[in-house]
């Protein structure tokens, strides 16, 4: 069996972790970095005794010690590596059955709505959204026939803050399975599983990967029964990660503190310095003192992130604004080195129809800036320019 850790290690800090985990050095040889094991099977010596991995969508070395790493990092027994983020979430709800019903959060990120209402809706299940920052509407919306609770903290692209610790609390109560997409936050600044939380998804394409160079999904189970069935589905449907990407992934995530570090410093000035600005009609970042759920956000998370929105107050205004930045790319995703000014009306919630949007805070002059690494001075100098312009 191979292992990648062979000495047991006191507890230490994550900075620590995050670069001598499962993807730190090769136990077997002492390489500063663990193999790709680029073989699709693997020899048989004996089928009285099979080995370990026989054949890679079922189990590959490279991939194995990407979810020991991202399960380490979340507290949880058991990780899975998918091709990408909806690849993860899509295997994480196939636990459910034909008349289950979730609950989640209303303005989740346009692909998973995509999937609970185009998809999983004719498959016949059925998801209630609601505004899981309301306790108590949350609660409302169960059934007799809810099975999960599926939440956004902060949400995507508003930025809302949900208390993971009491809805994890209240599901427990009633059975419901919890899933929560970390994506934004990442092991570094929130680790769900410890409130509570039982399956943890990223989108491990953004800040985990952080290079706009990788598309990746990632699962973090809190028991091994849950392990044990996301196993089944994950080598059952084959949506796995490839070993050259399990190996980029890895590469990426030994720098994610010191990026998510440096990003969210800069993200605190760019949010502070929109606030003060008159064309900008509001802005949406869980760091302000003004932010409603910013007392639930530090009680659970450790950071506020790199993601900030605001709303420039029409569509006309975010066109302008788009065509006239020069220092982000102007793109669908977020989390990487360099900064990402999207616009989730026709990109991250195209999928999500205009008056479902609206419905949700989602106007058509909102702009999501994932802050990257640049002189934030640069950042700030390129956007007001670009504001000024209108």
């Amino acid at each position: 069996m191979i292992r990648f850790q062979e000495t047991p290690r006191p507890r230490q800090k994550l900075a620590t972790r995050v670069l001598h985990s499962a993807s730190g050095m090769d136990a077997r040889t002492g390489a500063s970095s663990i193999p790709l094991y680029q073989a699709s099977t693997f020899h048989h010596a004996s089928l009285e005794n099979p080995p370990e991995y026989d054949y890679t969508r079922s189990g590959n070395p490279t991939r194995q010690a990407l979810e020991d790493t991202i399960a380490e990092l979340e507290g949880g027994v058991r990780g899975f590596a998918f091709s990408s983020g909806m690849a993860a979430i899509s295997c994480a709800f196939m636990l459910l059955s034909k008349g289950d019903h979730v609950i989640c959060s209303e303005d989740v990120y346009g692909g998973t709505y995509r999937l609970l209402t185009a998809i999983l809706g004719r498959m016949g299940i059925e998801t209630t959204f609601v505004d899981a920052t309301d306790l108590d509407r949350l609660k409302a919306a169960r059934q007799p026939n809810t099975r999960a609770v599926f939440l956004e903290t902060p949400s995507n692209p508003t930025l809302k803050i949900t208390d993971i610790a009491a809805v994890a609390e209240w599901a427990r109560k009633h059975g419901l399975l919890t899933m929560l997409d970390n994506t934004f936050m990442t092991p570094c600044l929130q680790r769900p599983i410890e409130l509570g939380i039982d399956i943890v998804v990223h989108s491990a394409t953004k800040f985990l990967g952080g290079h706009s160079d990788v598309l990746a999904g990632l699962a973090v189970v809190a028991n091994e029964k849950l392990g044990q069935e996301l196993k089944y589905l994950q080598n059952a449907l084959g949506g796995v990660l490839g070993v050259q990407d399990s190996w980029l992934l890895m590469r990426g995530m030994k720098t994610l503190l010191a990026r998510m570090e440096f990003a969210e410093r800069n993200a605190r000035r760019l949010a502070d310095w929109l606030t003060q600005q008159s064309s900008v009609a509001r802005v949406y970042y869980p760091g302000l003192p003004e932010h409603p759920g910013r007392a639930i956000h530090e009680r659970q998370s450790q950071g506020y992130g790199a993601i900030v929105s605001f709303d420039v107050g029409s569509g006309e205004r975010a066109r302008q604004v788009l065509d006239r930045v020069t220092v982000p790319l102007v793109a669908v995703s977020l989390g990487a080195v360099e900064s990402i000014l999207s616009y989730p009306a026709l990109m991250s919630h195209a999928a999500m129809p205009r008056e479902v949007r609206l419905q949700r805070g989602i106007g058509d002059g909102l702009l999501r800036y994932s802050v990257g690494l640049e002189a934030v001075e640069d950042l700030i100098a390129d956007l007001e320019q670009a504001l000024d312009a209108g």
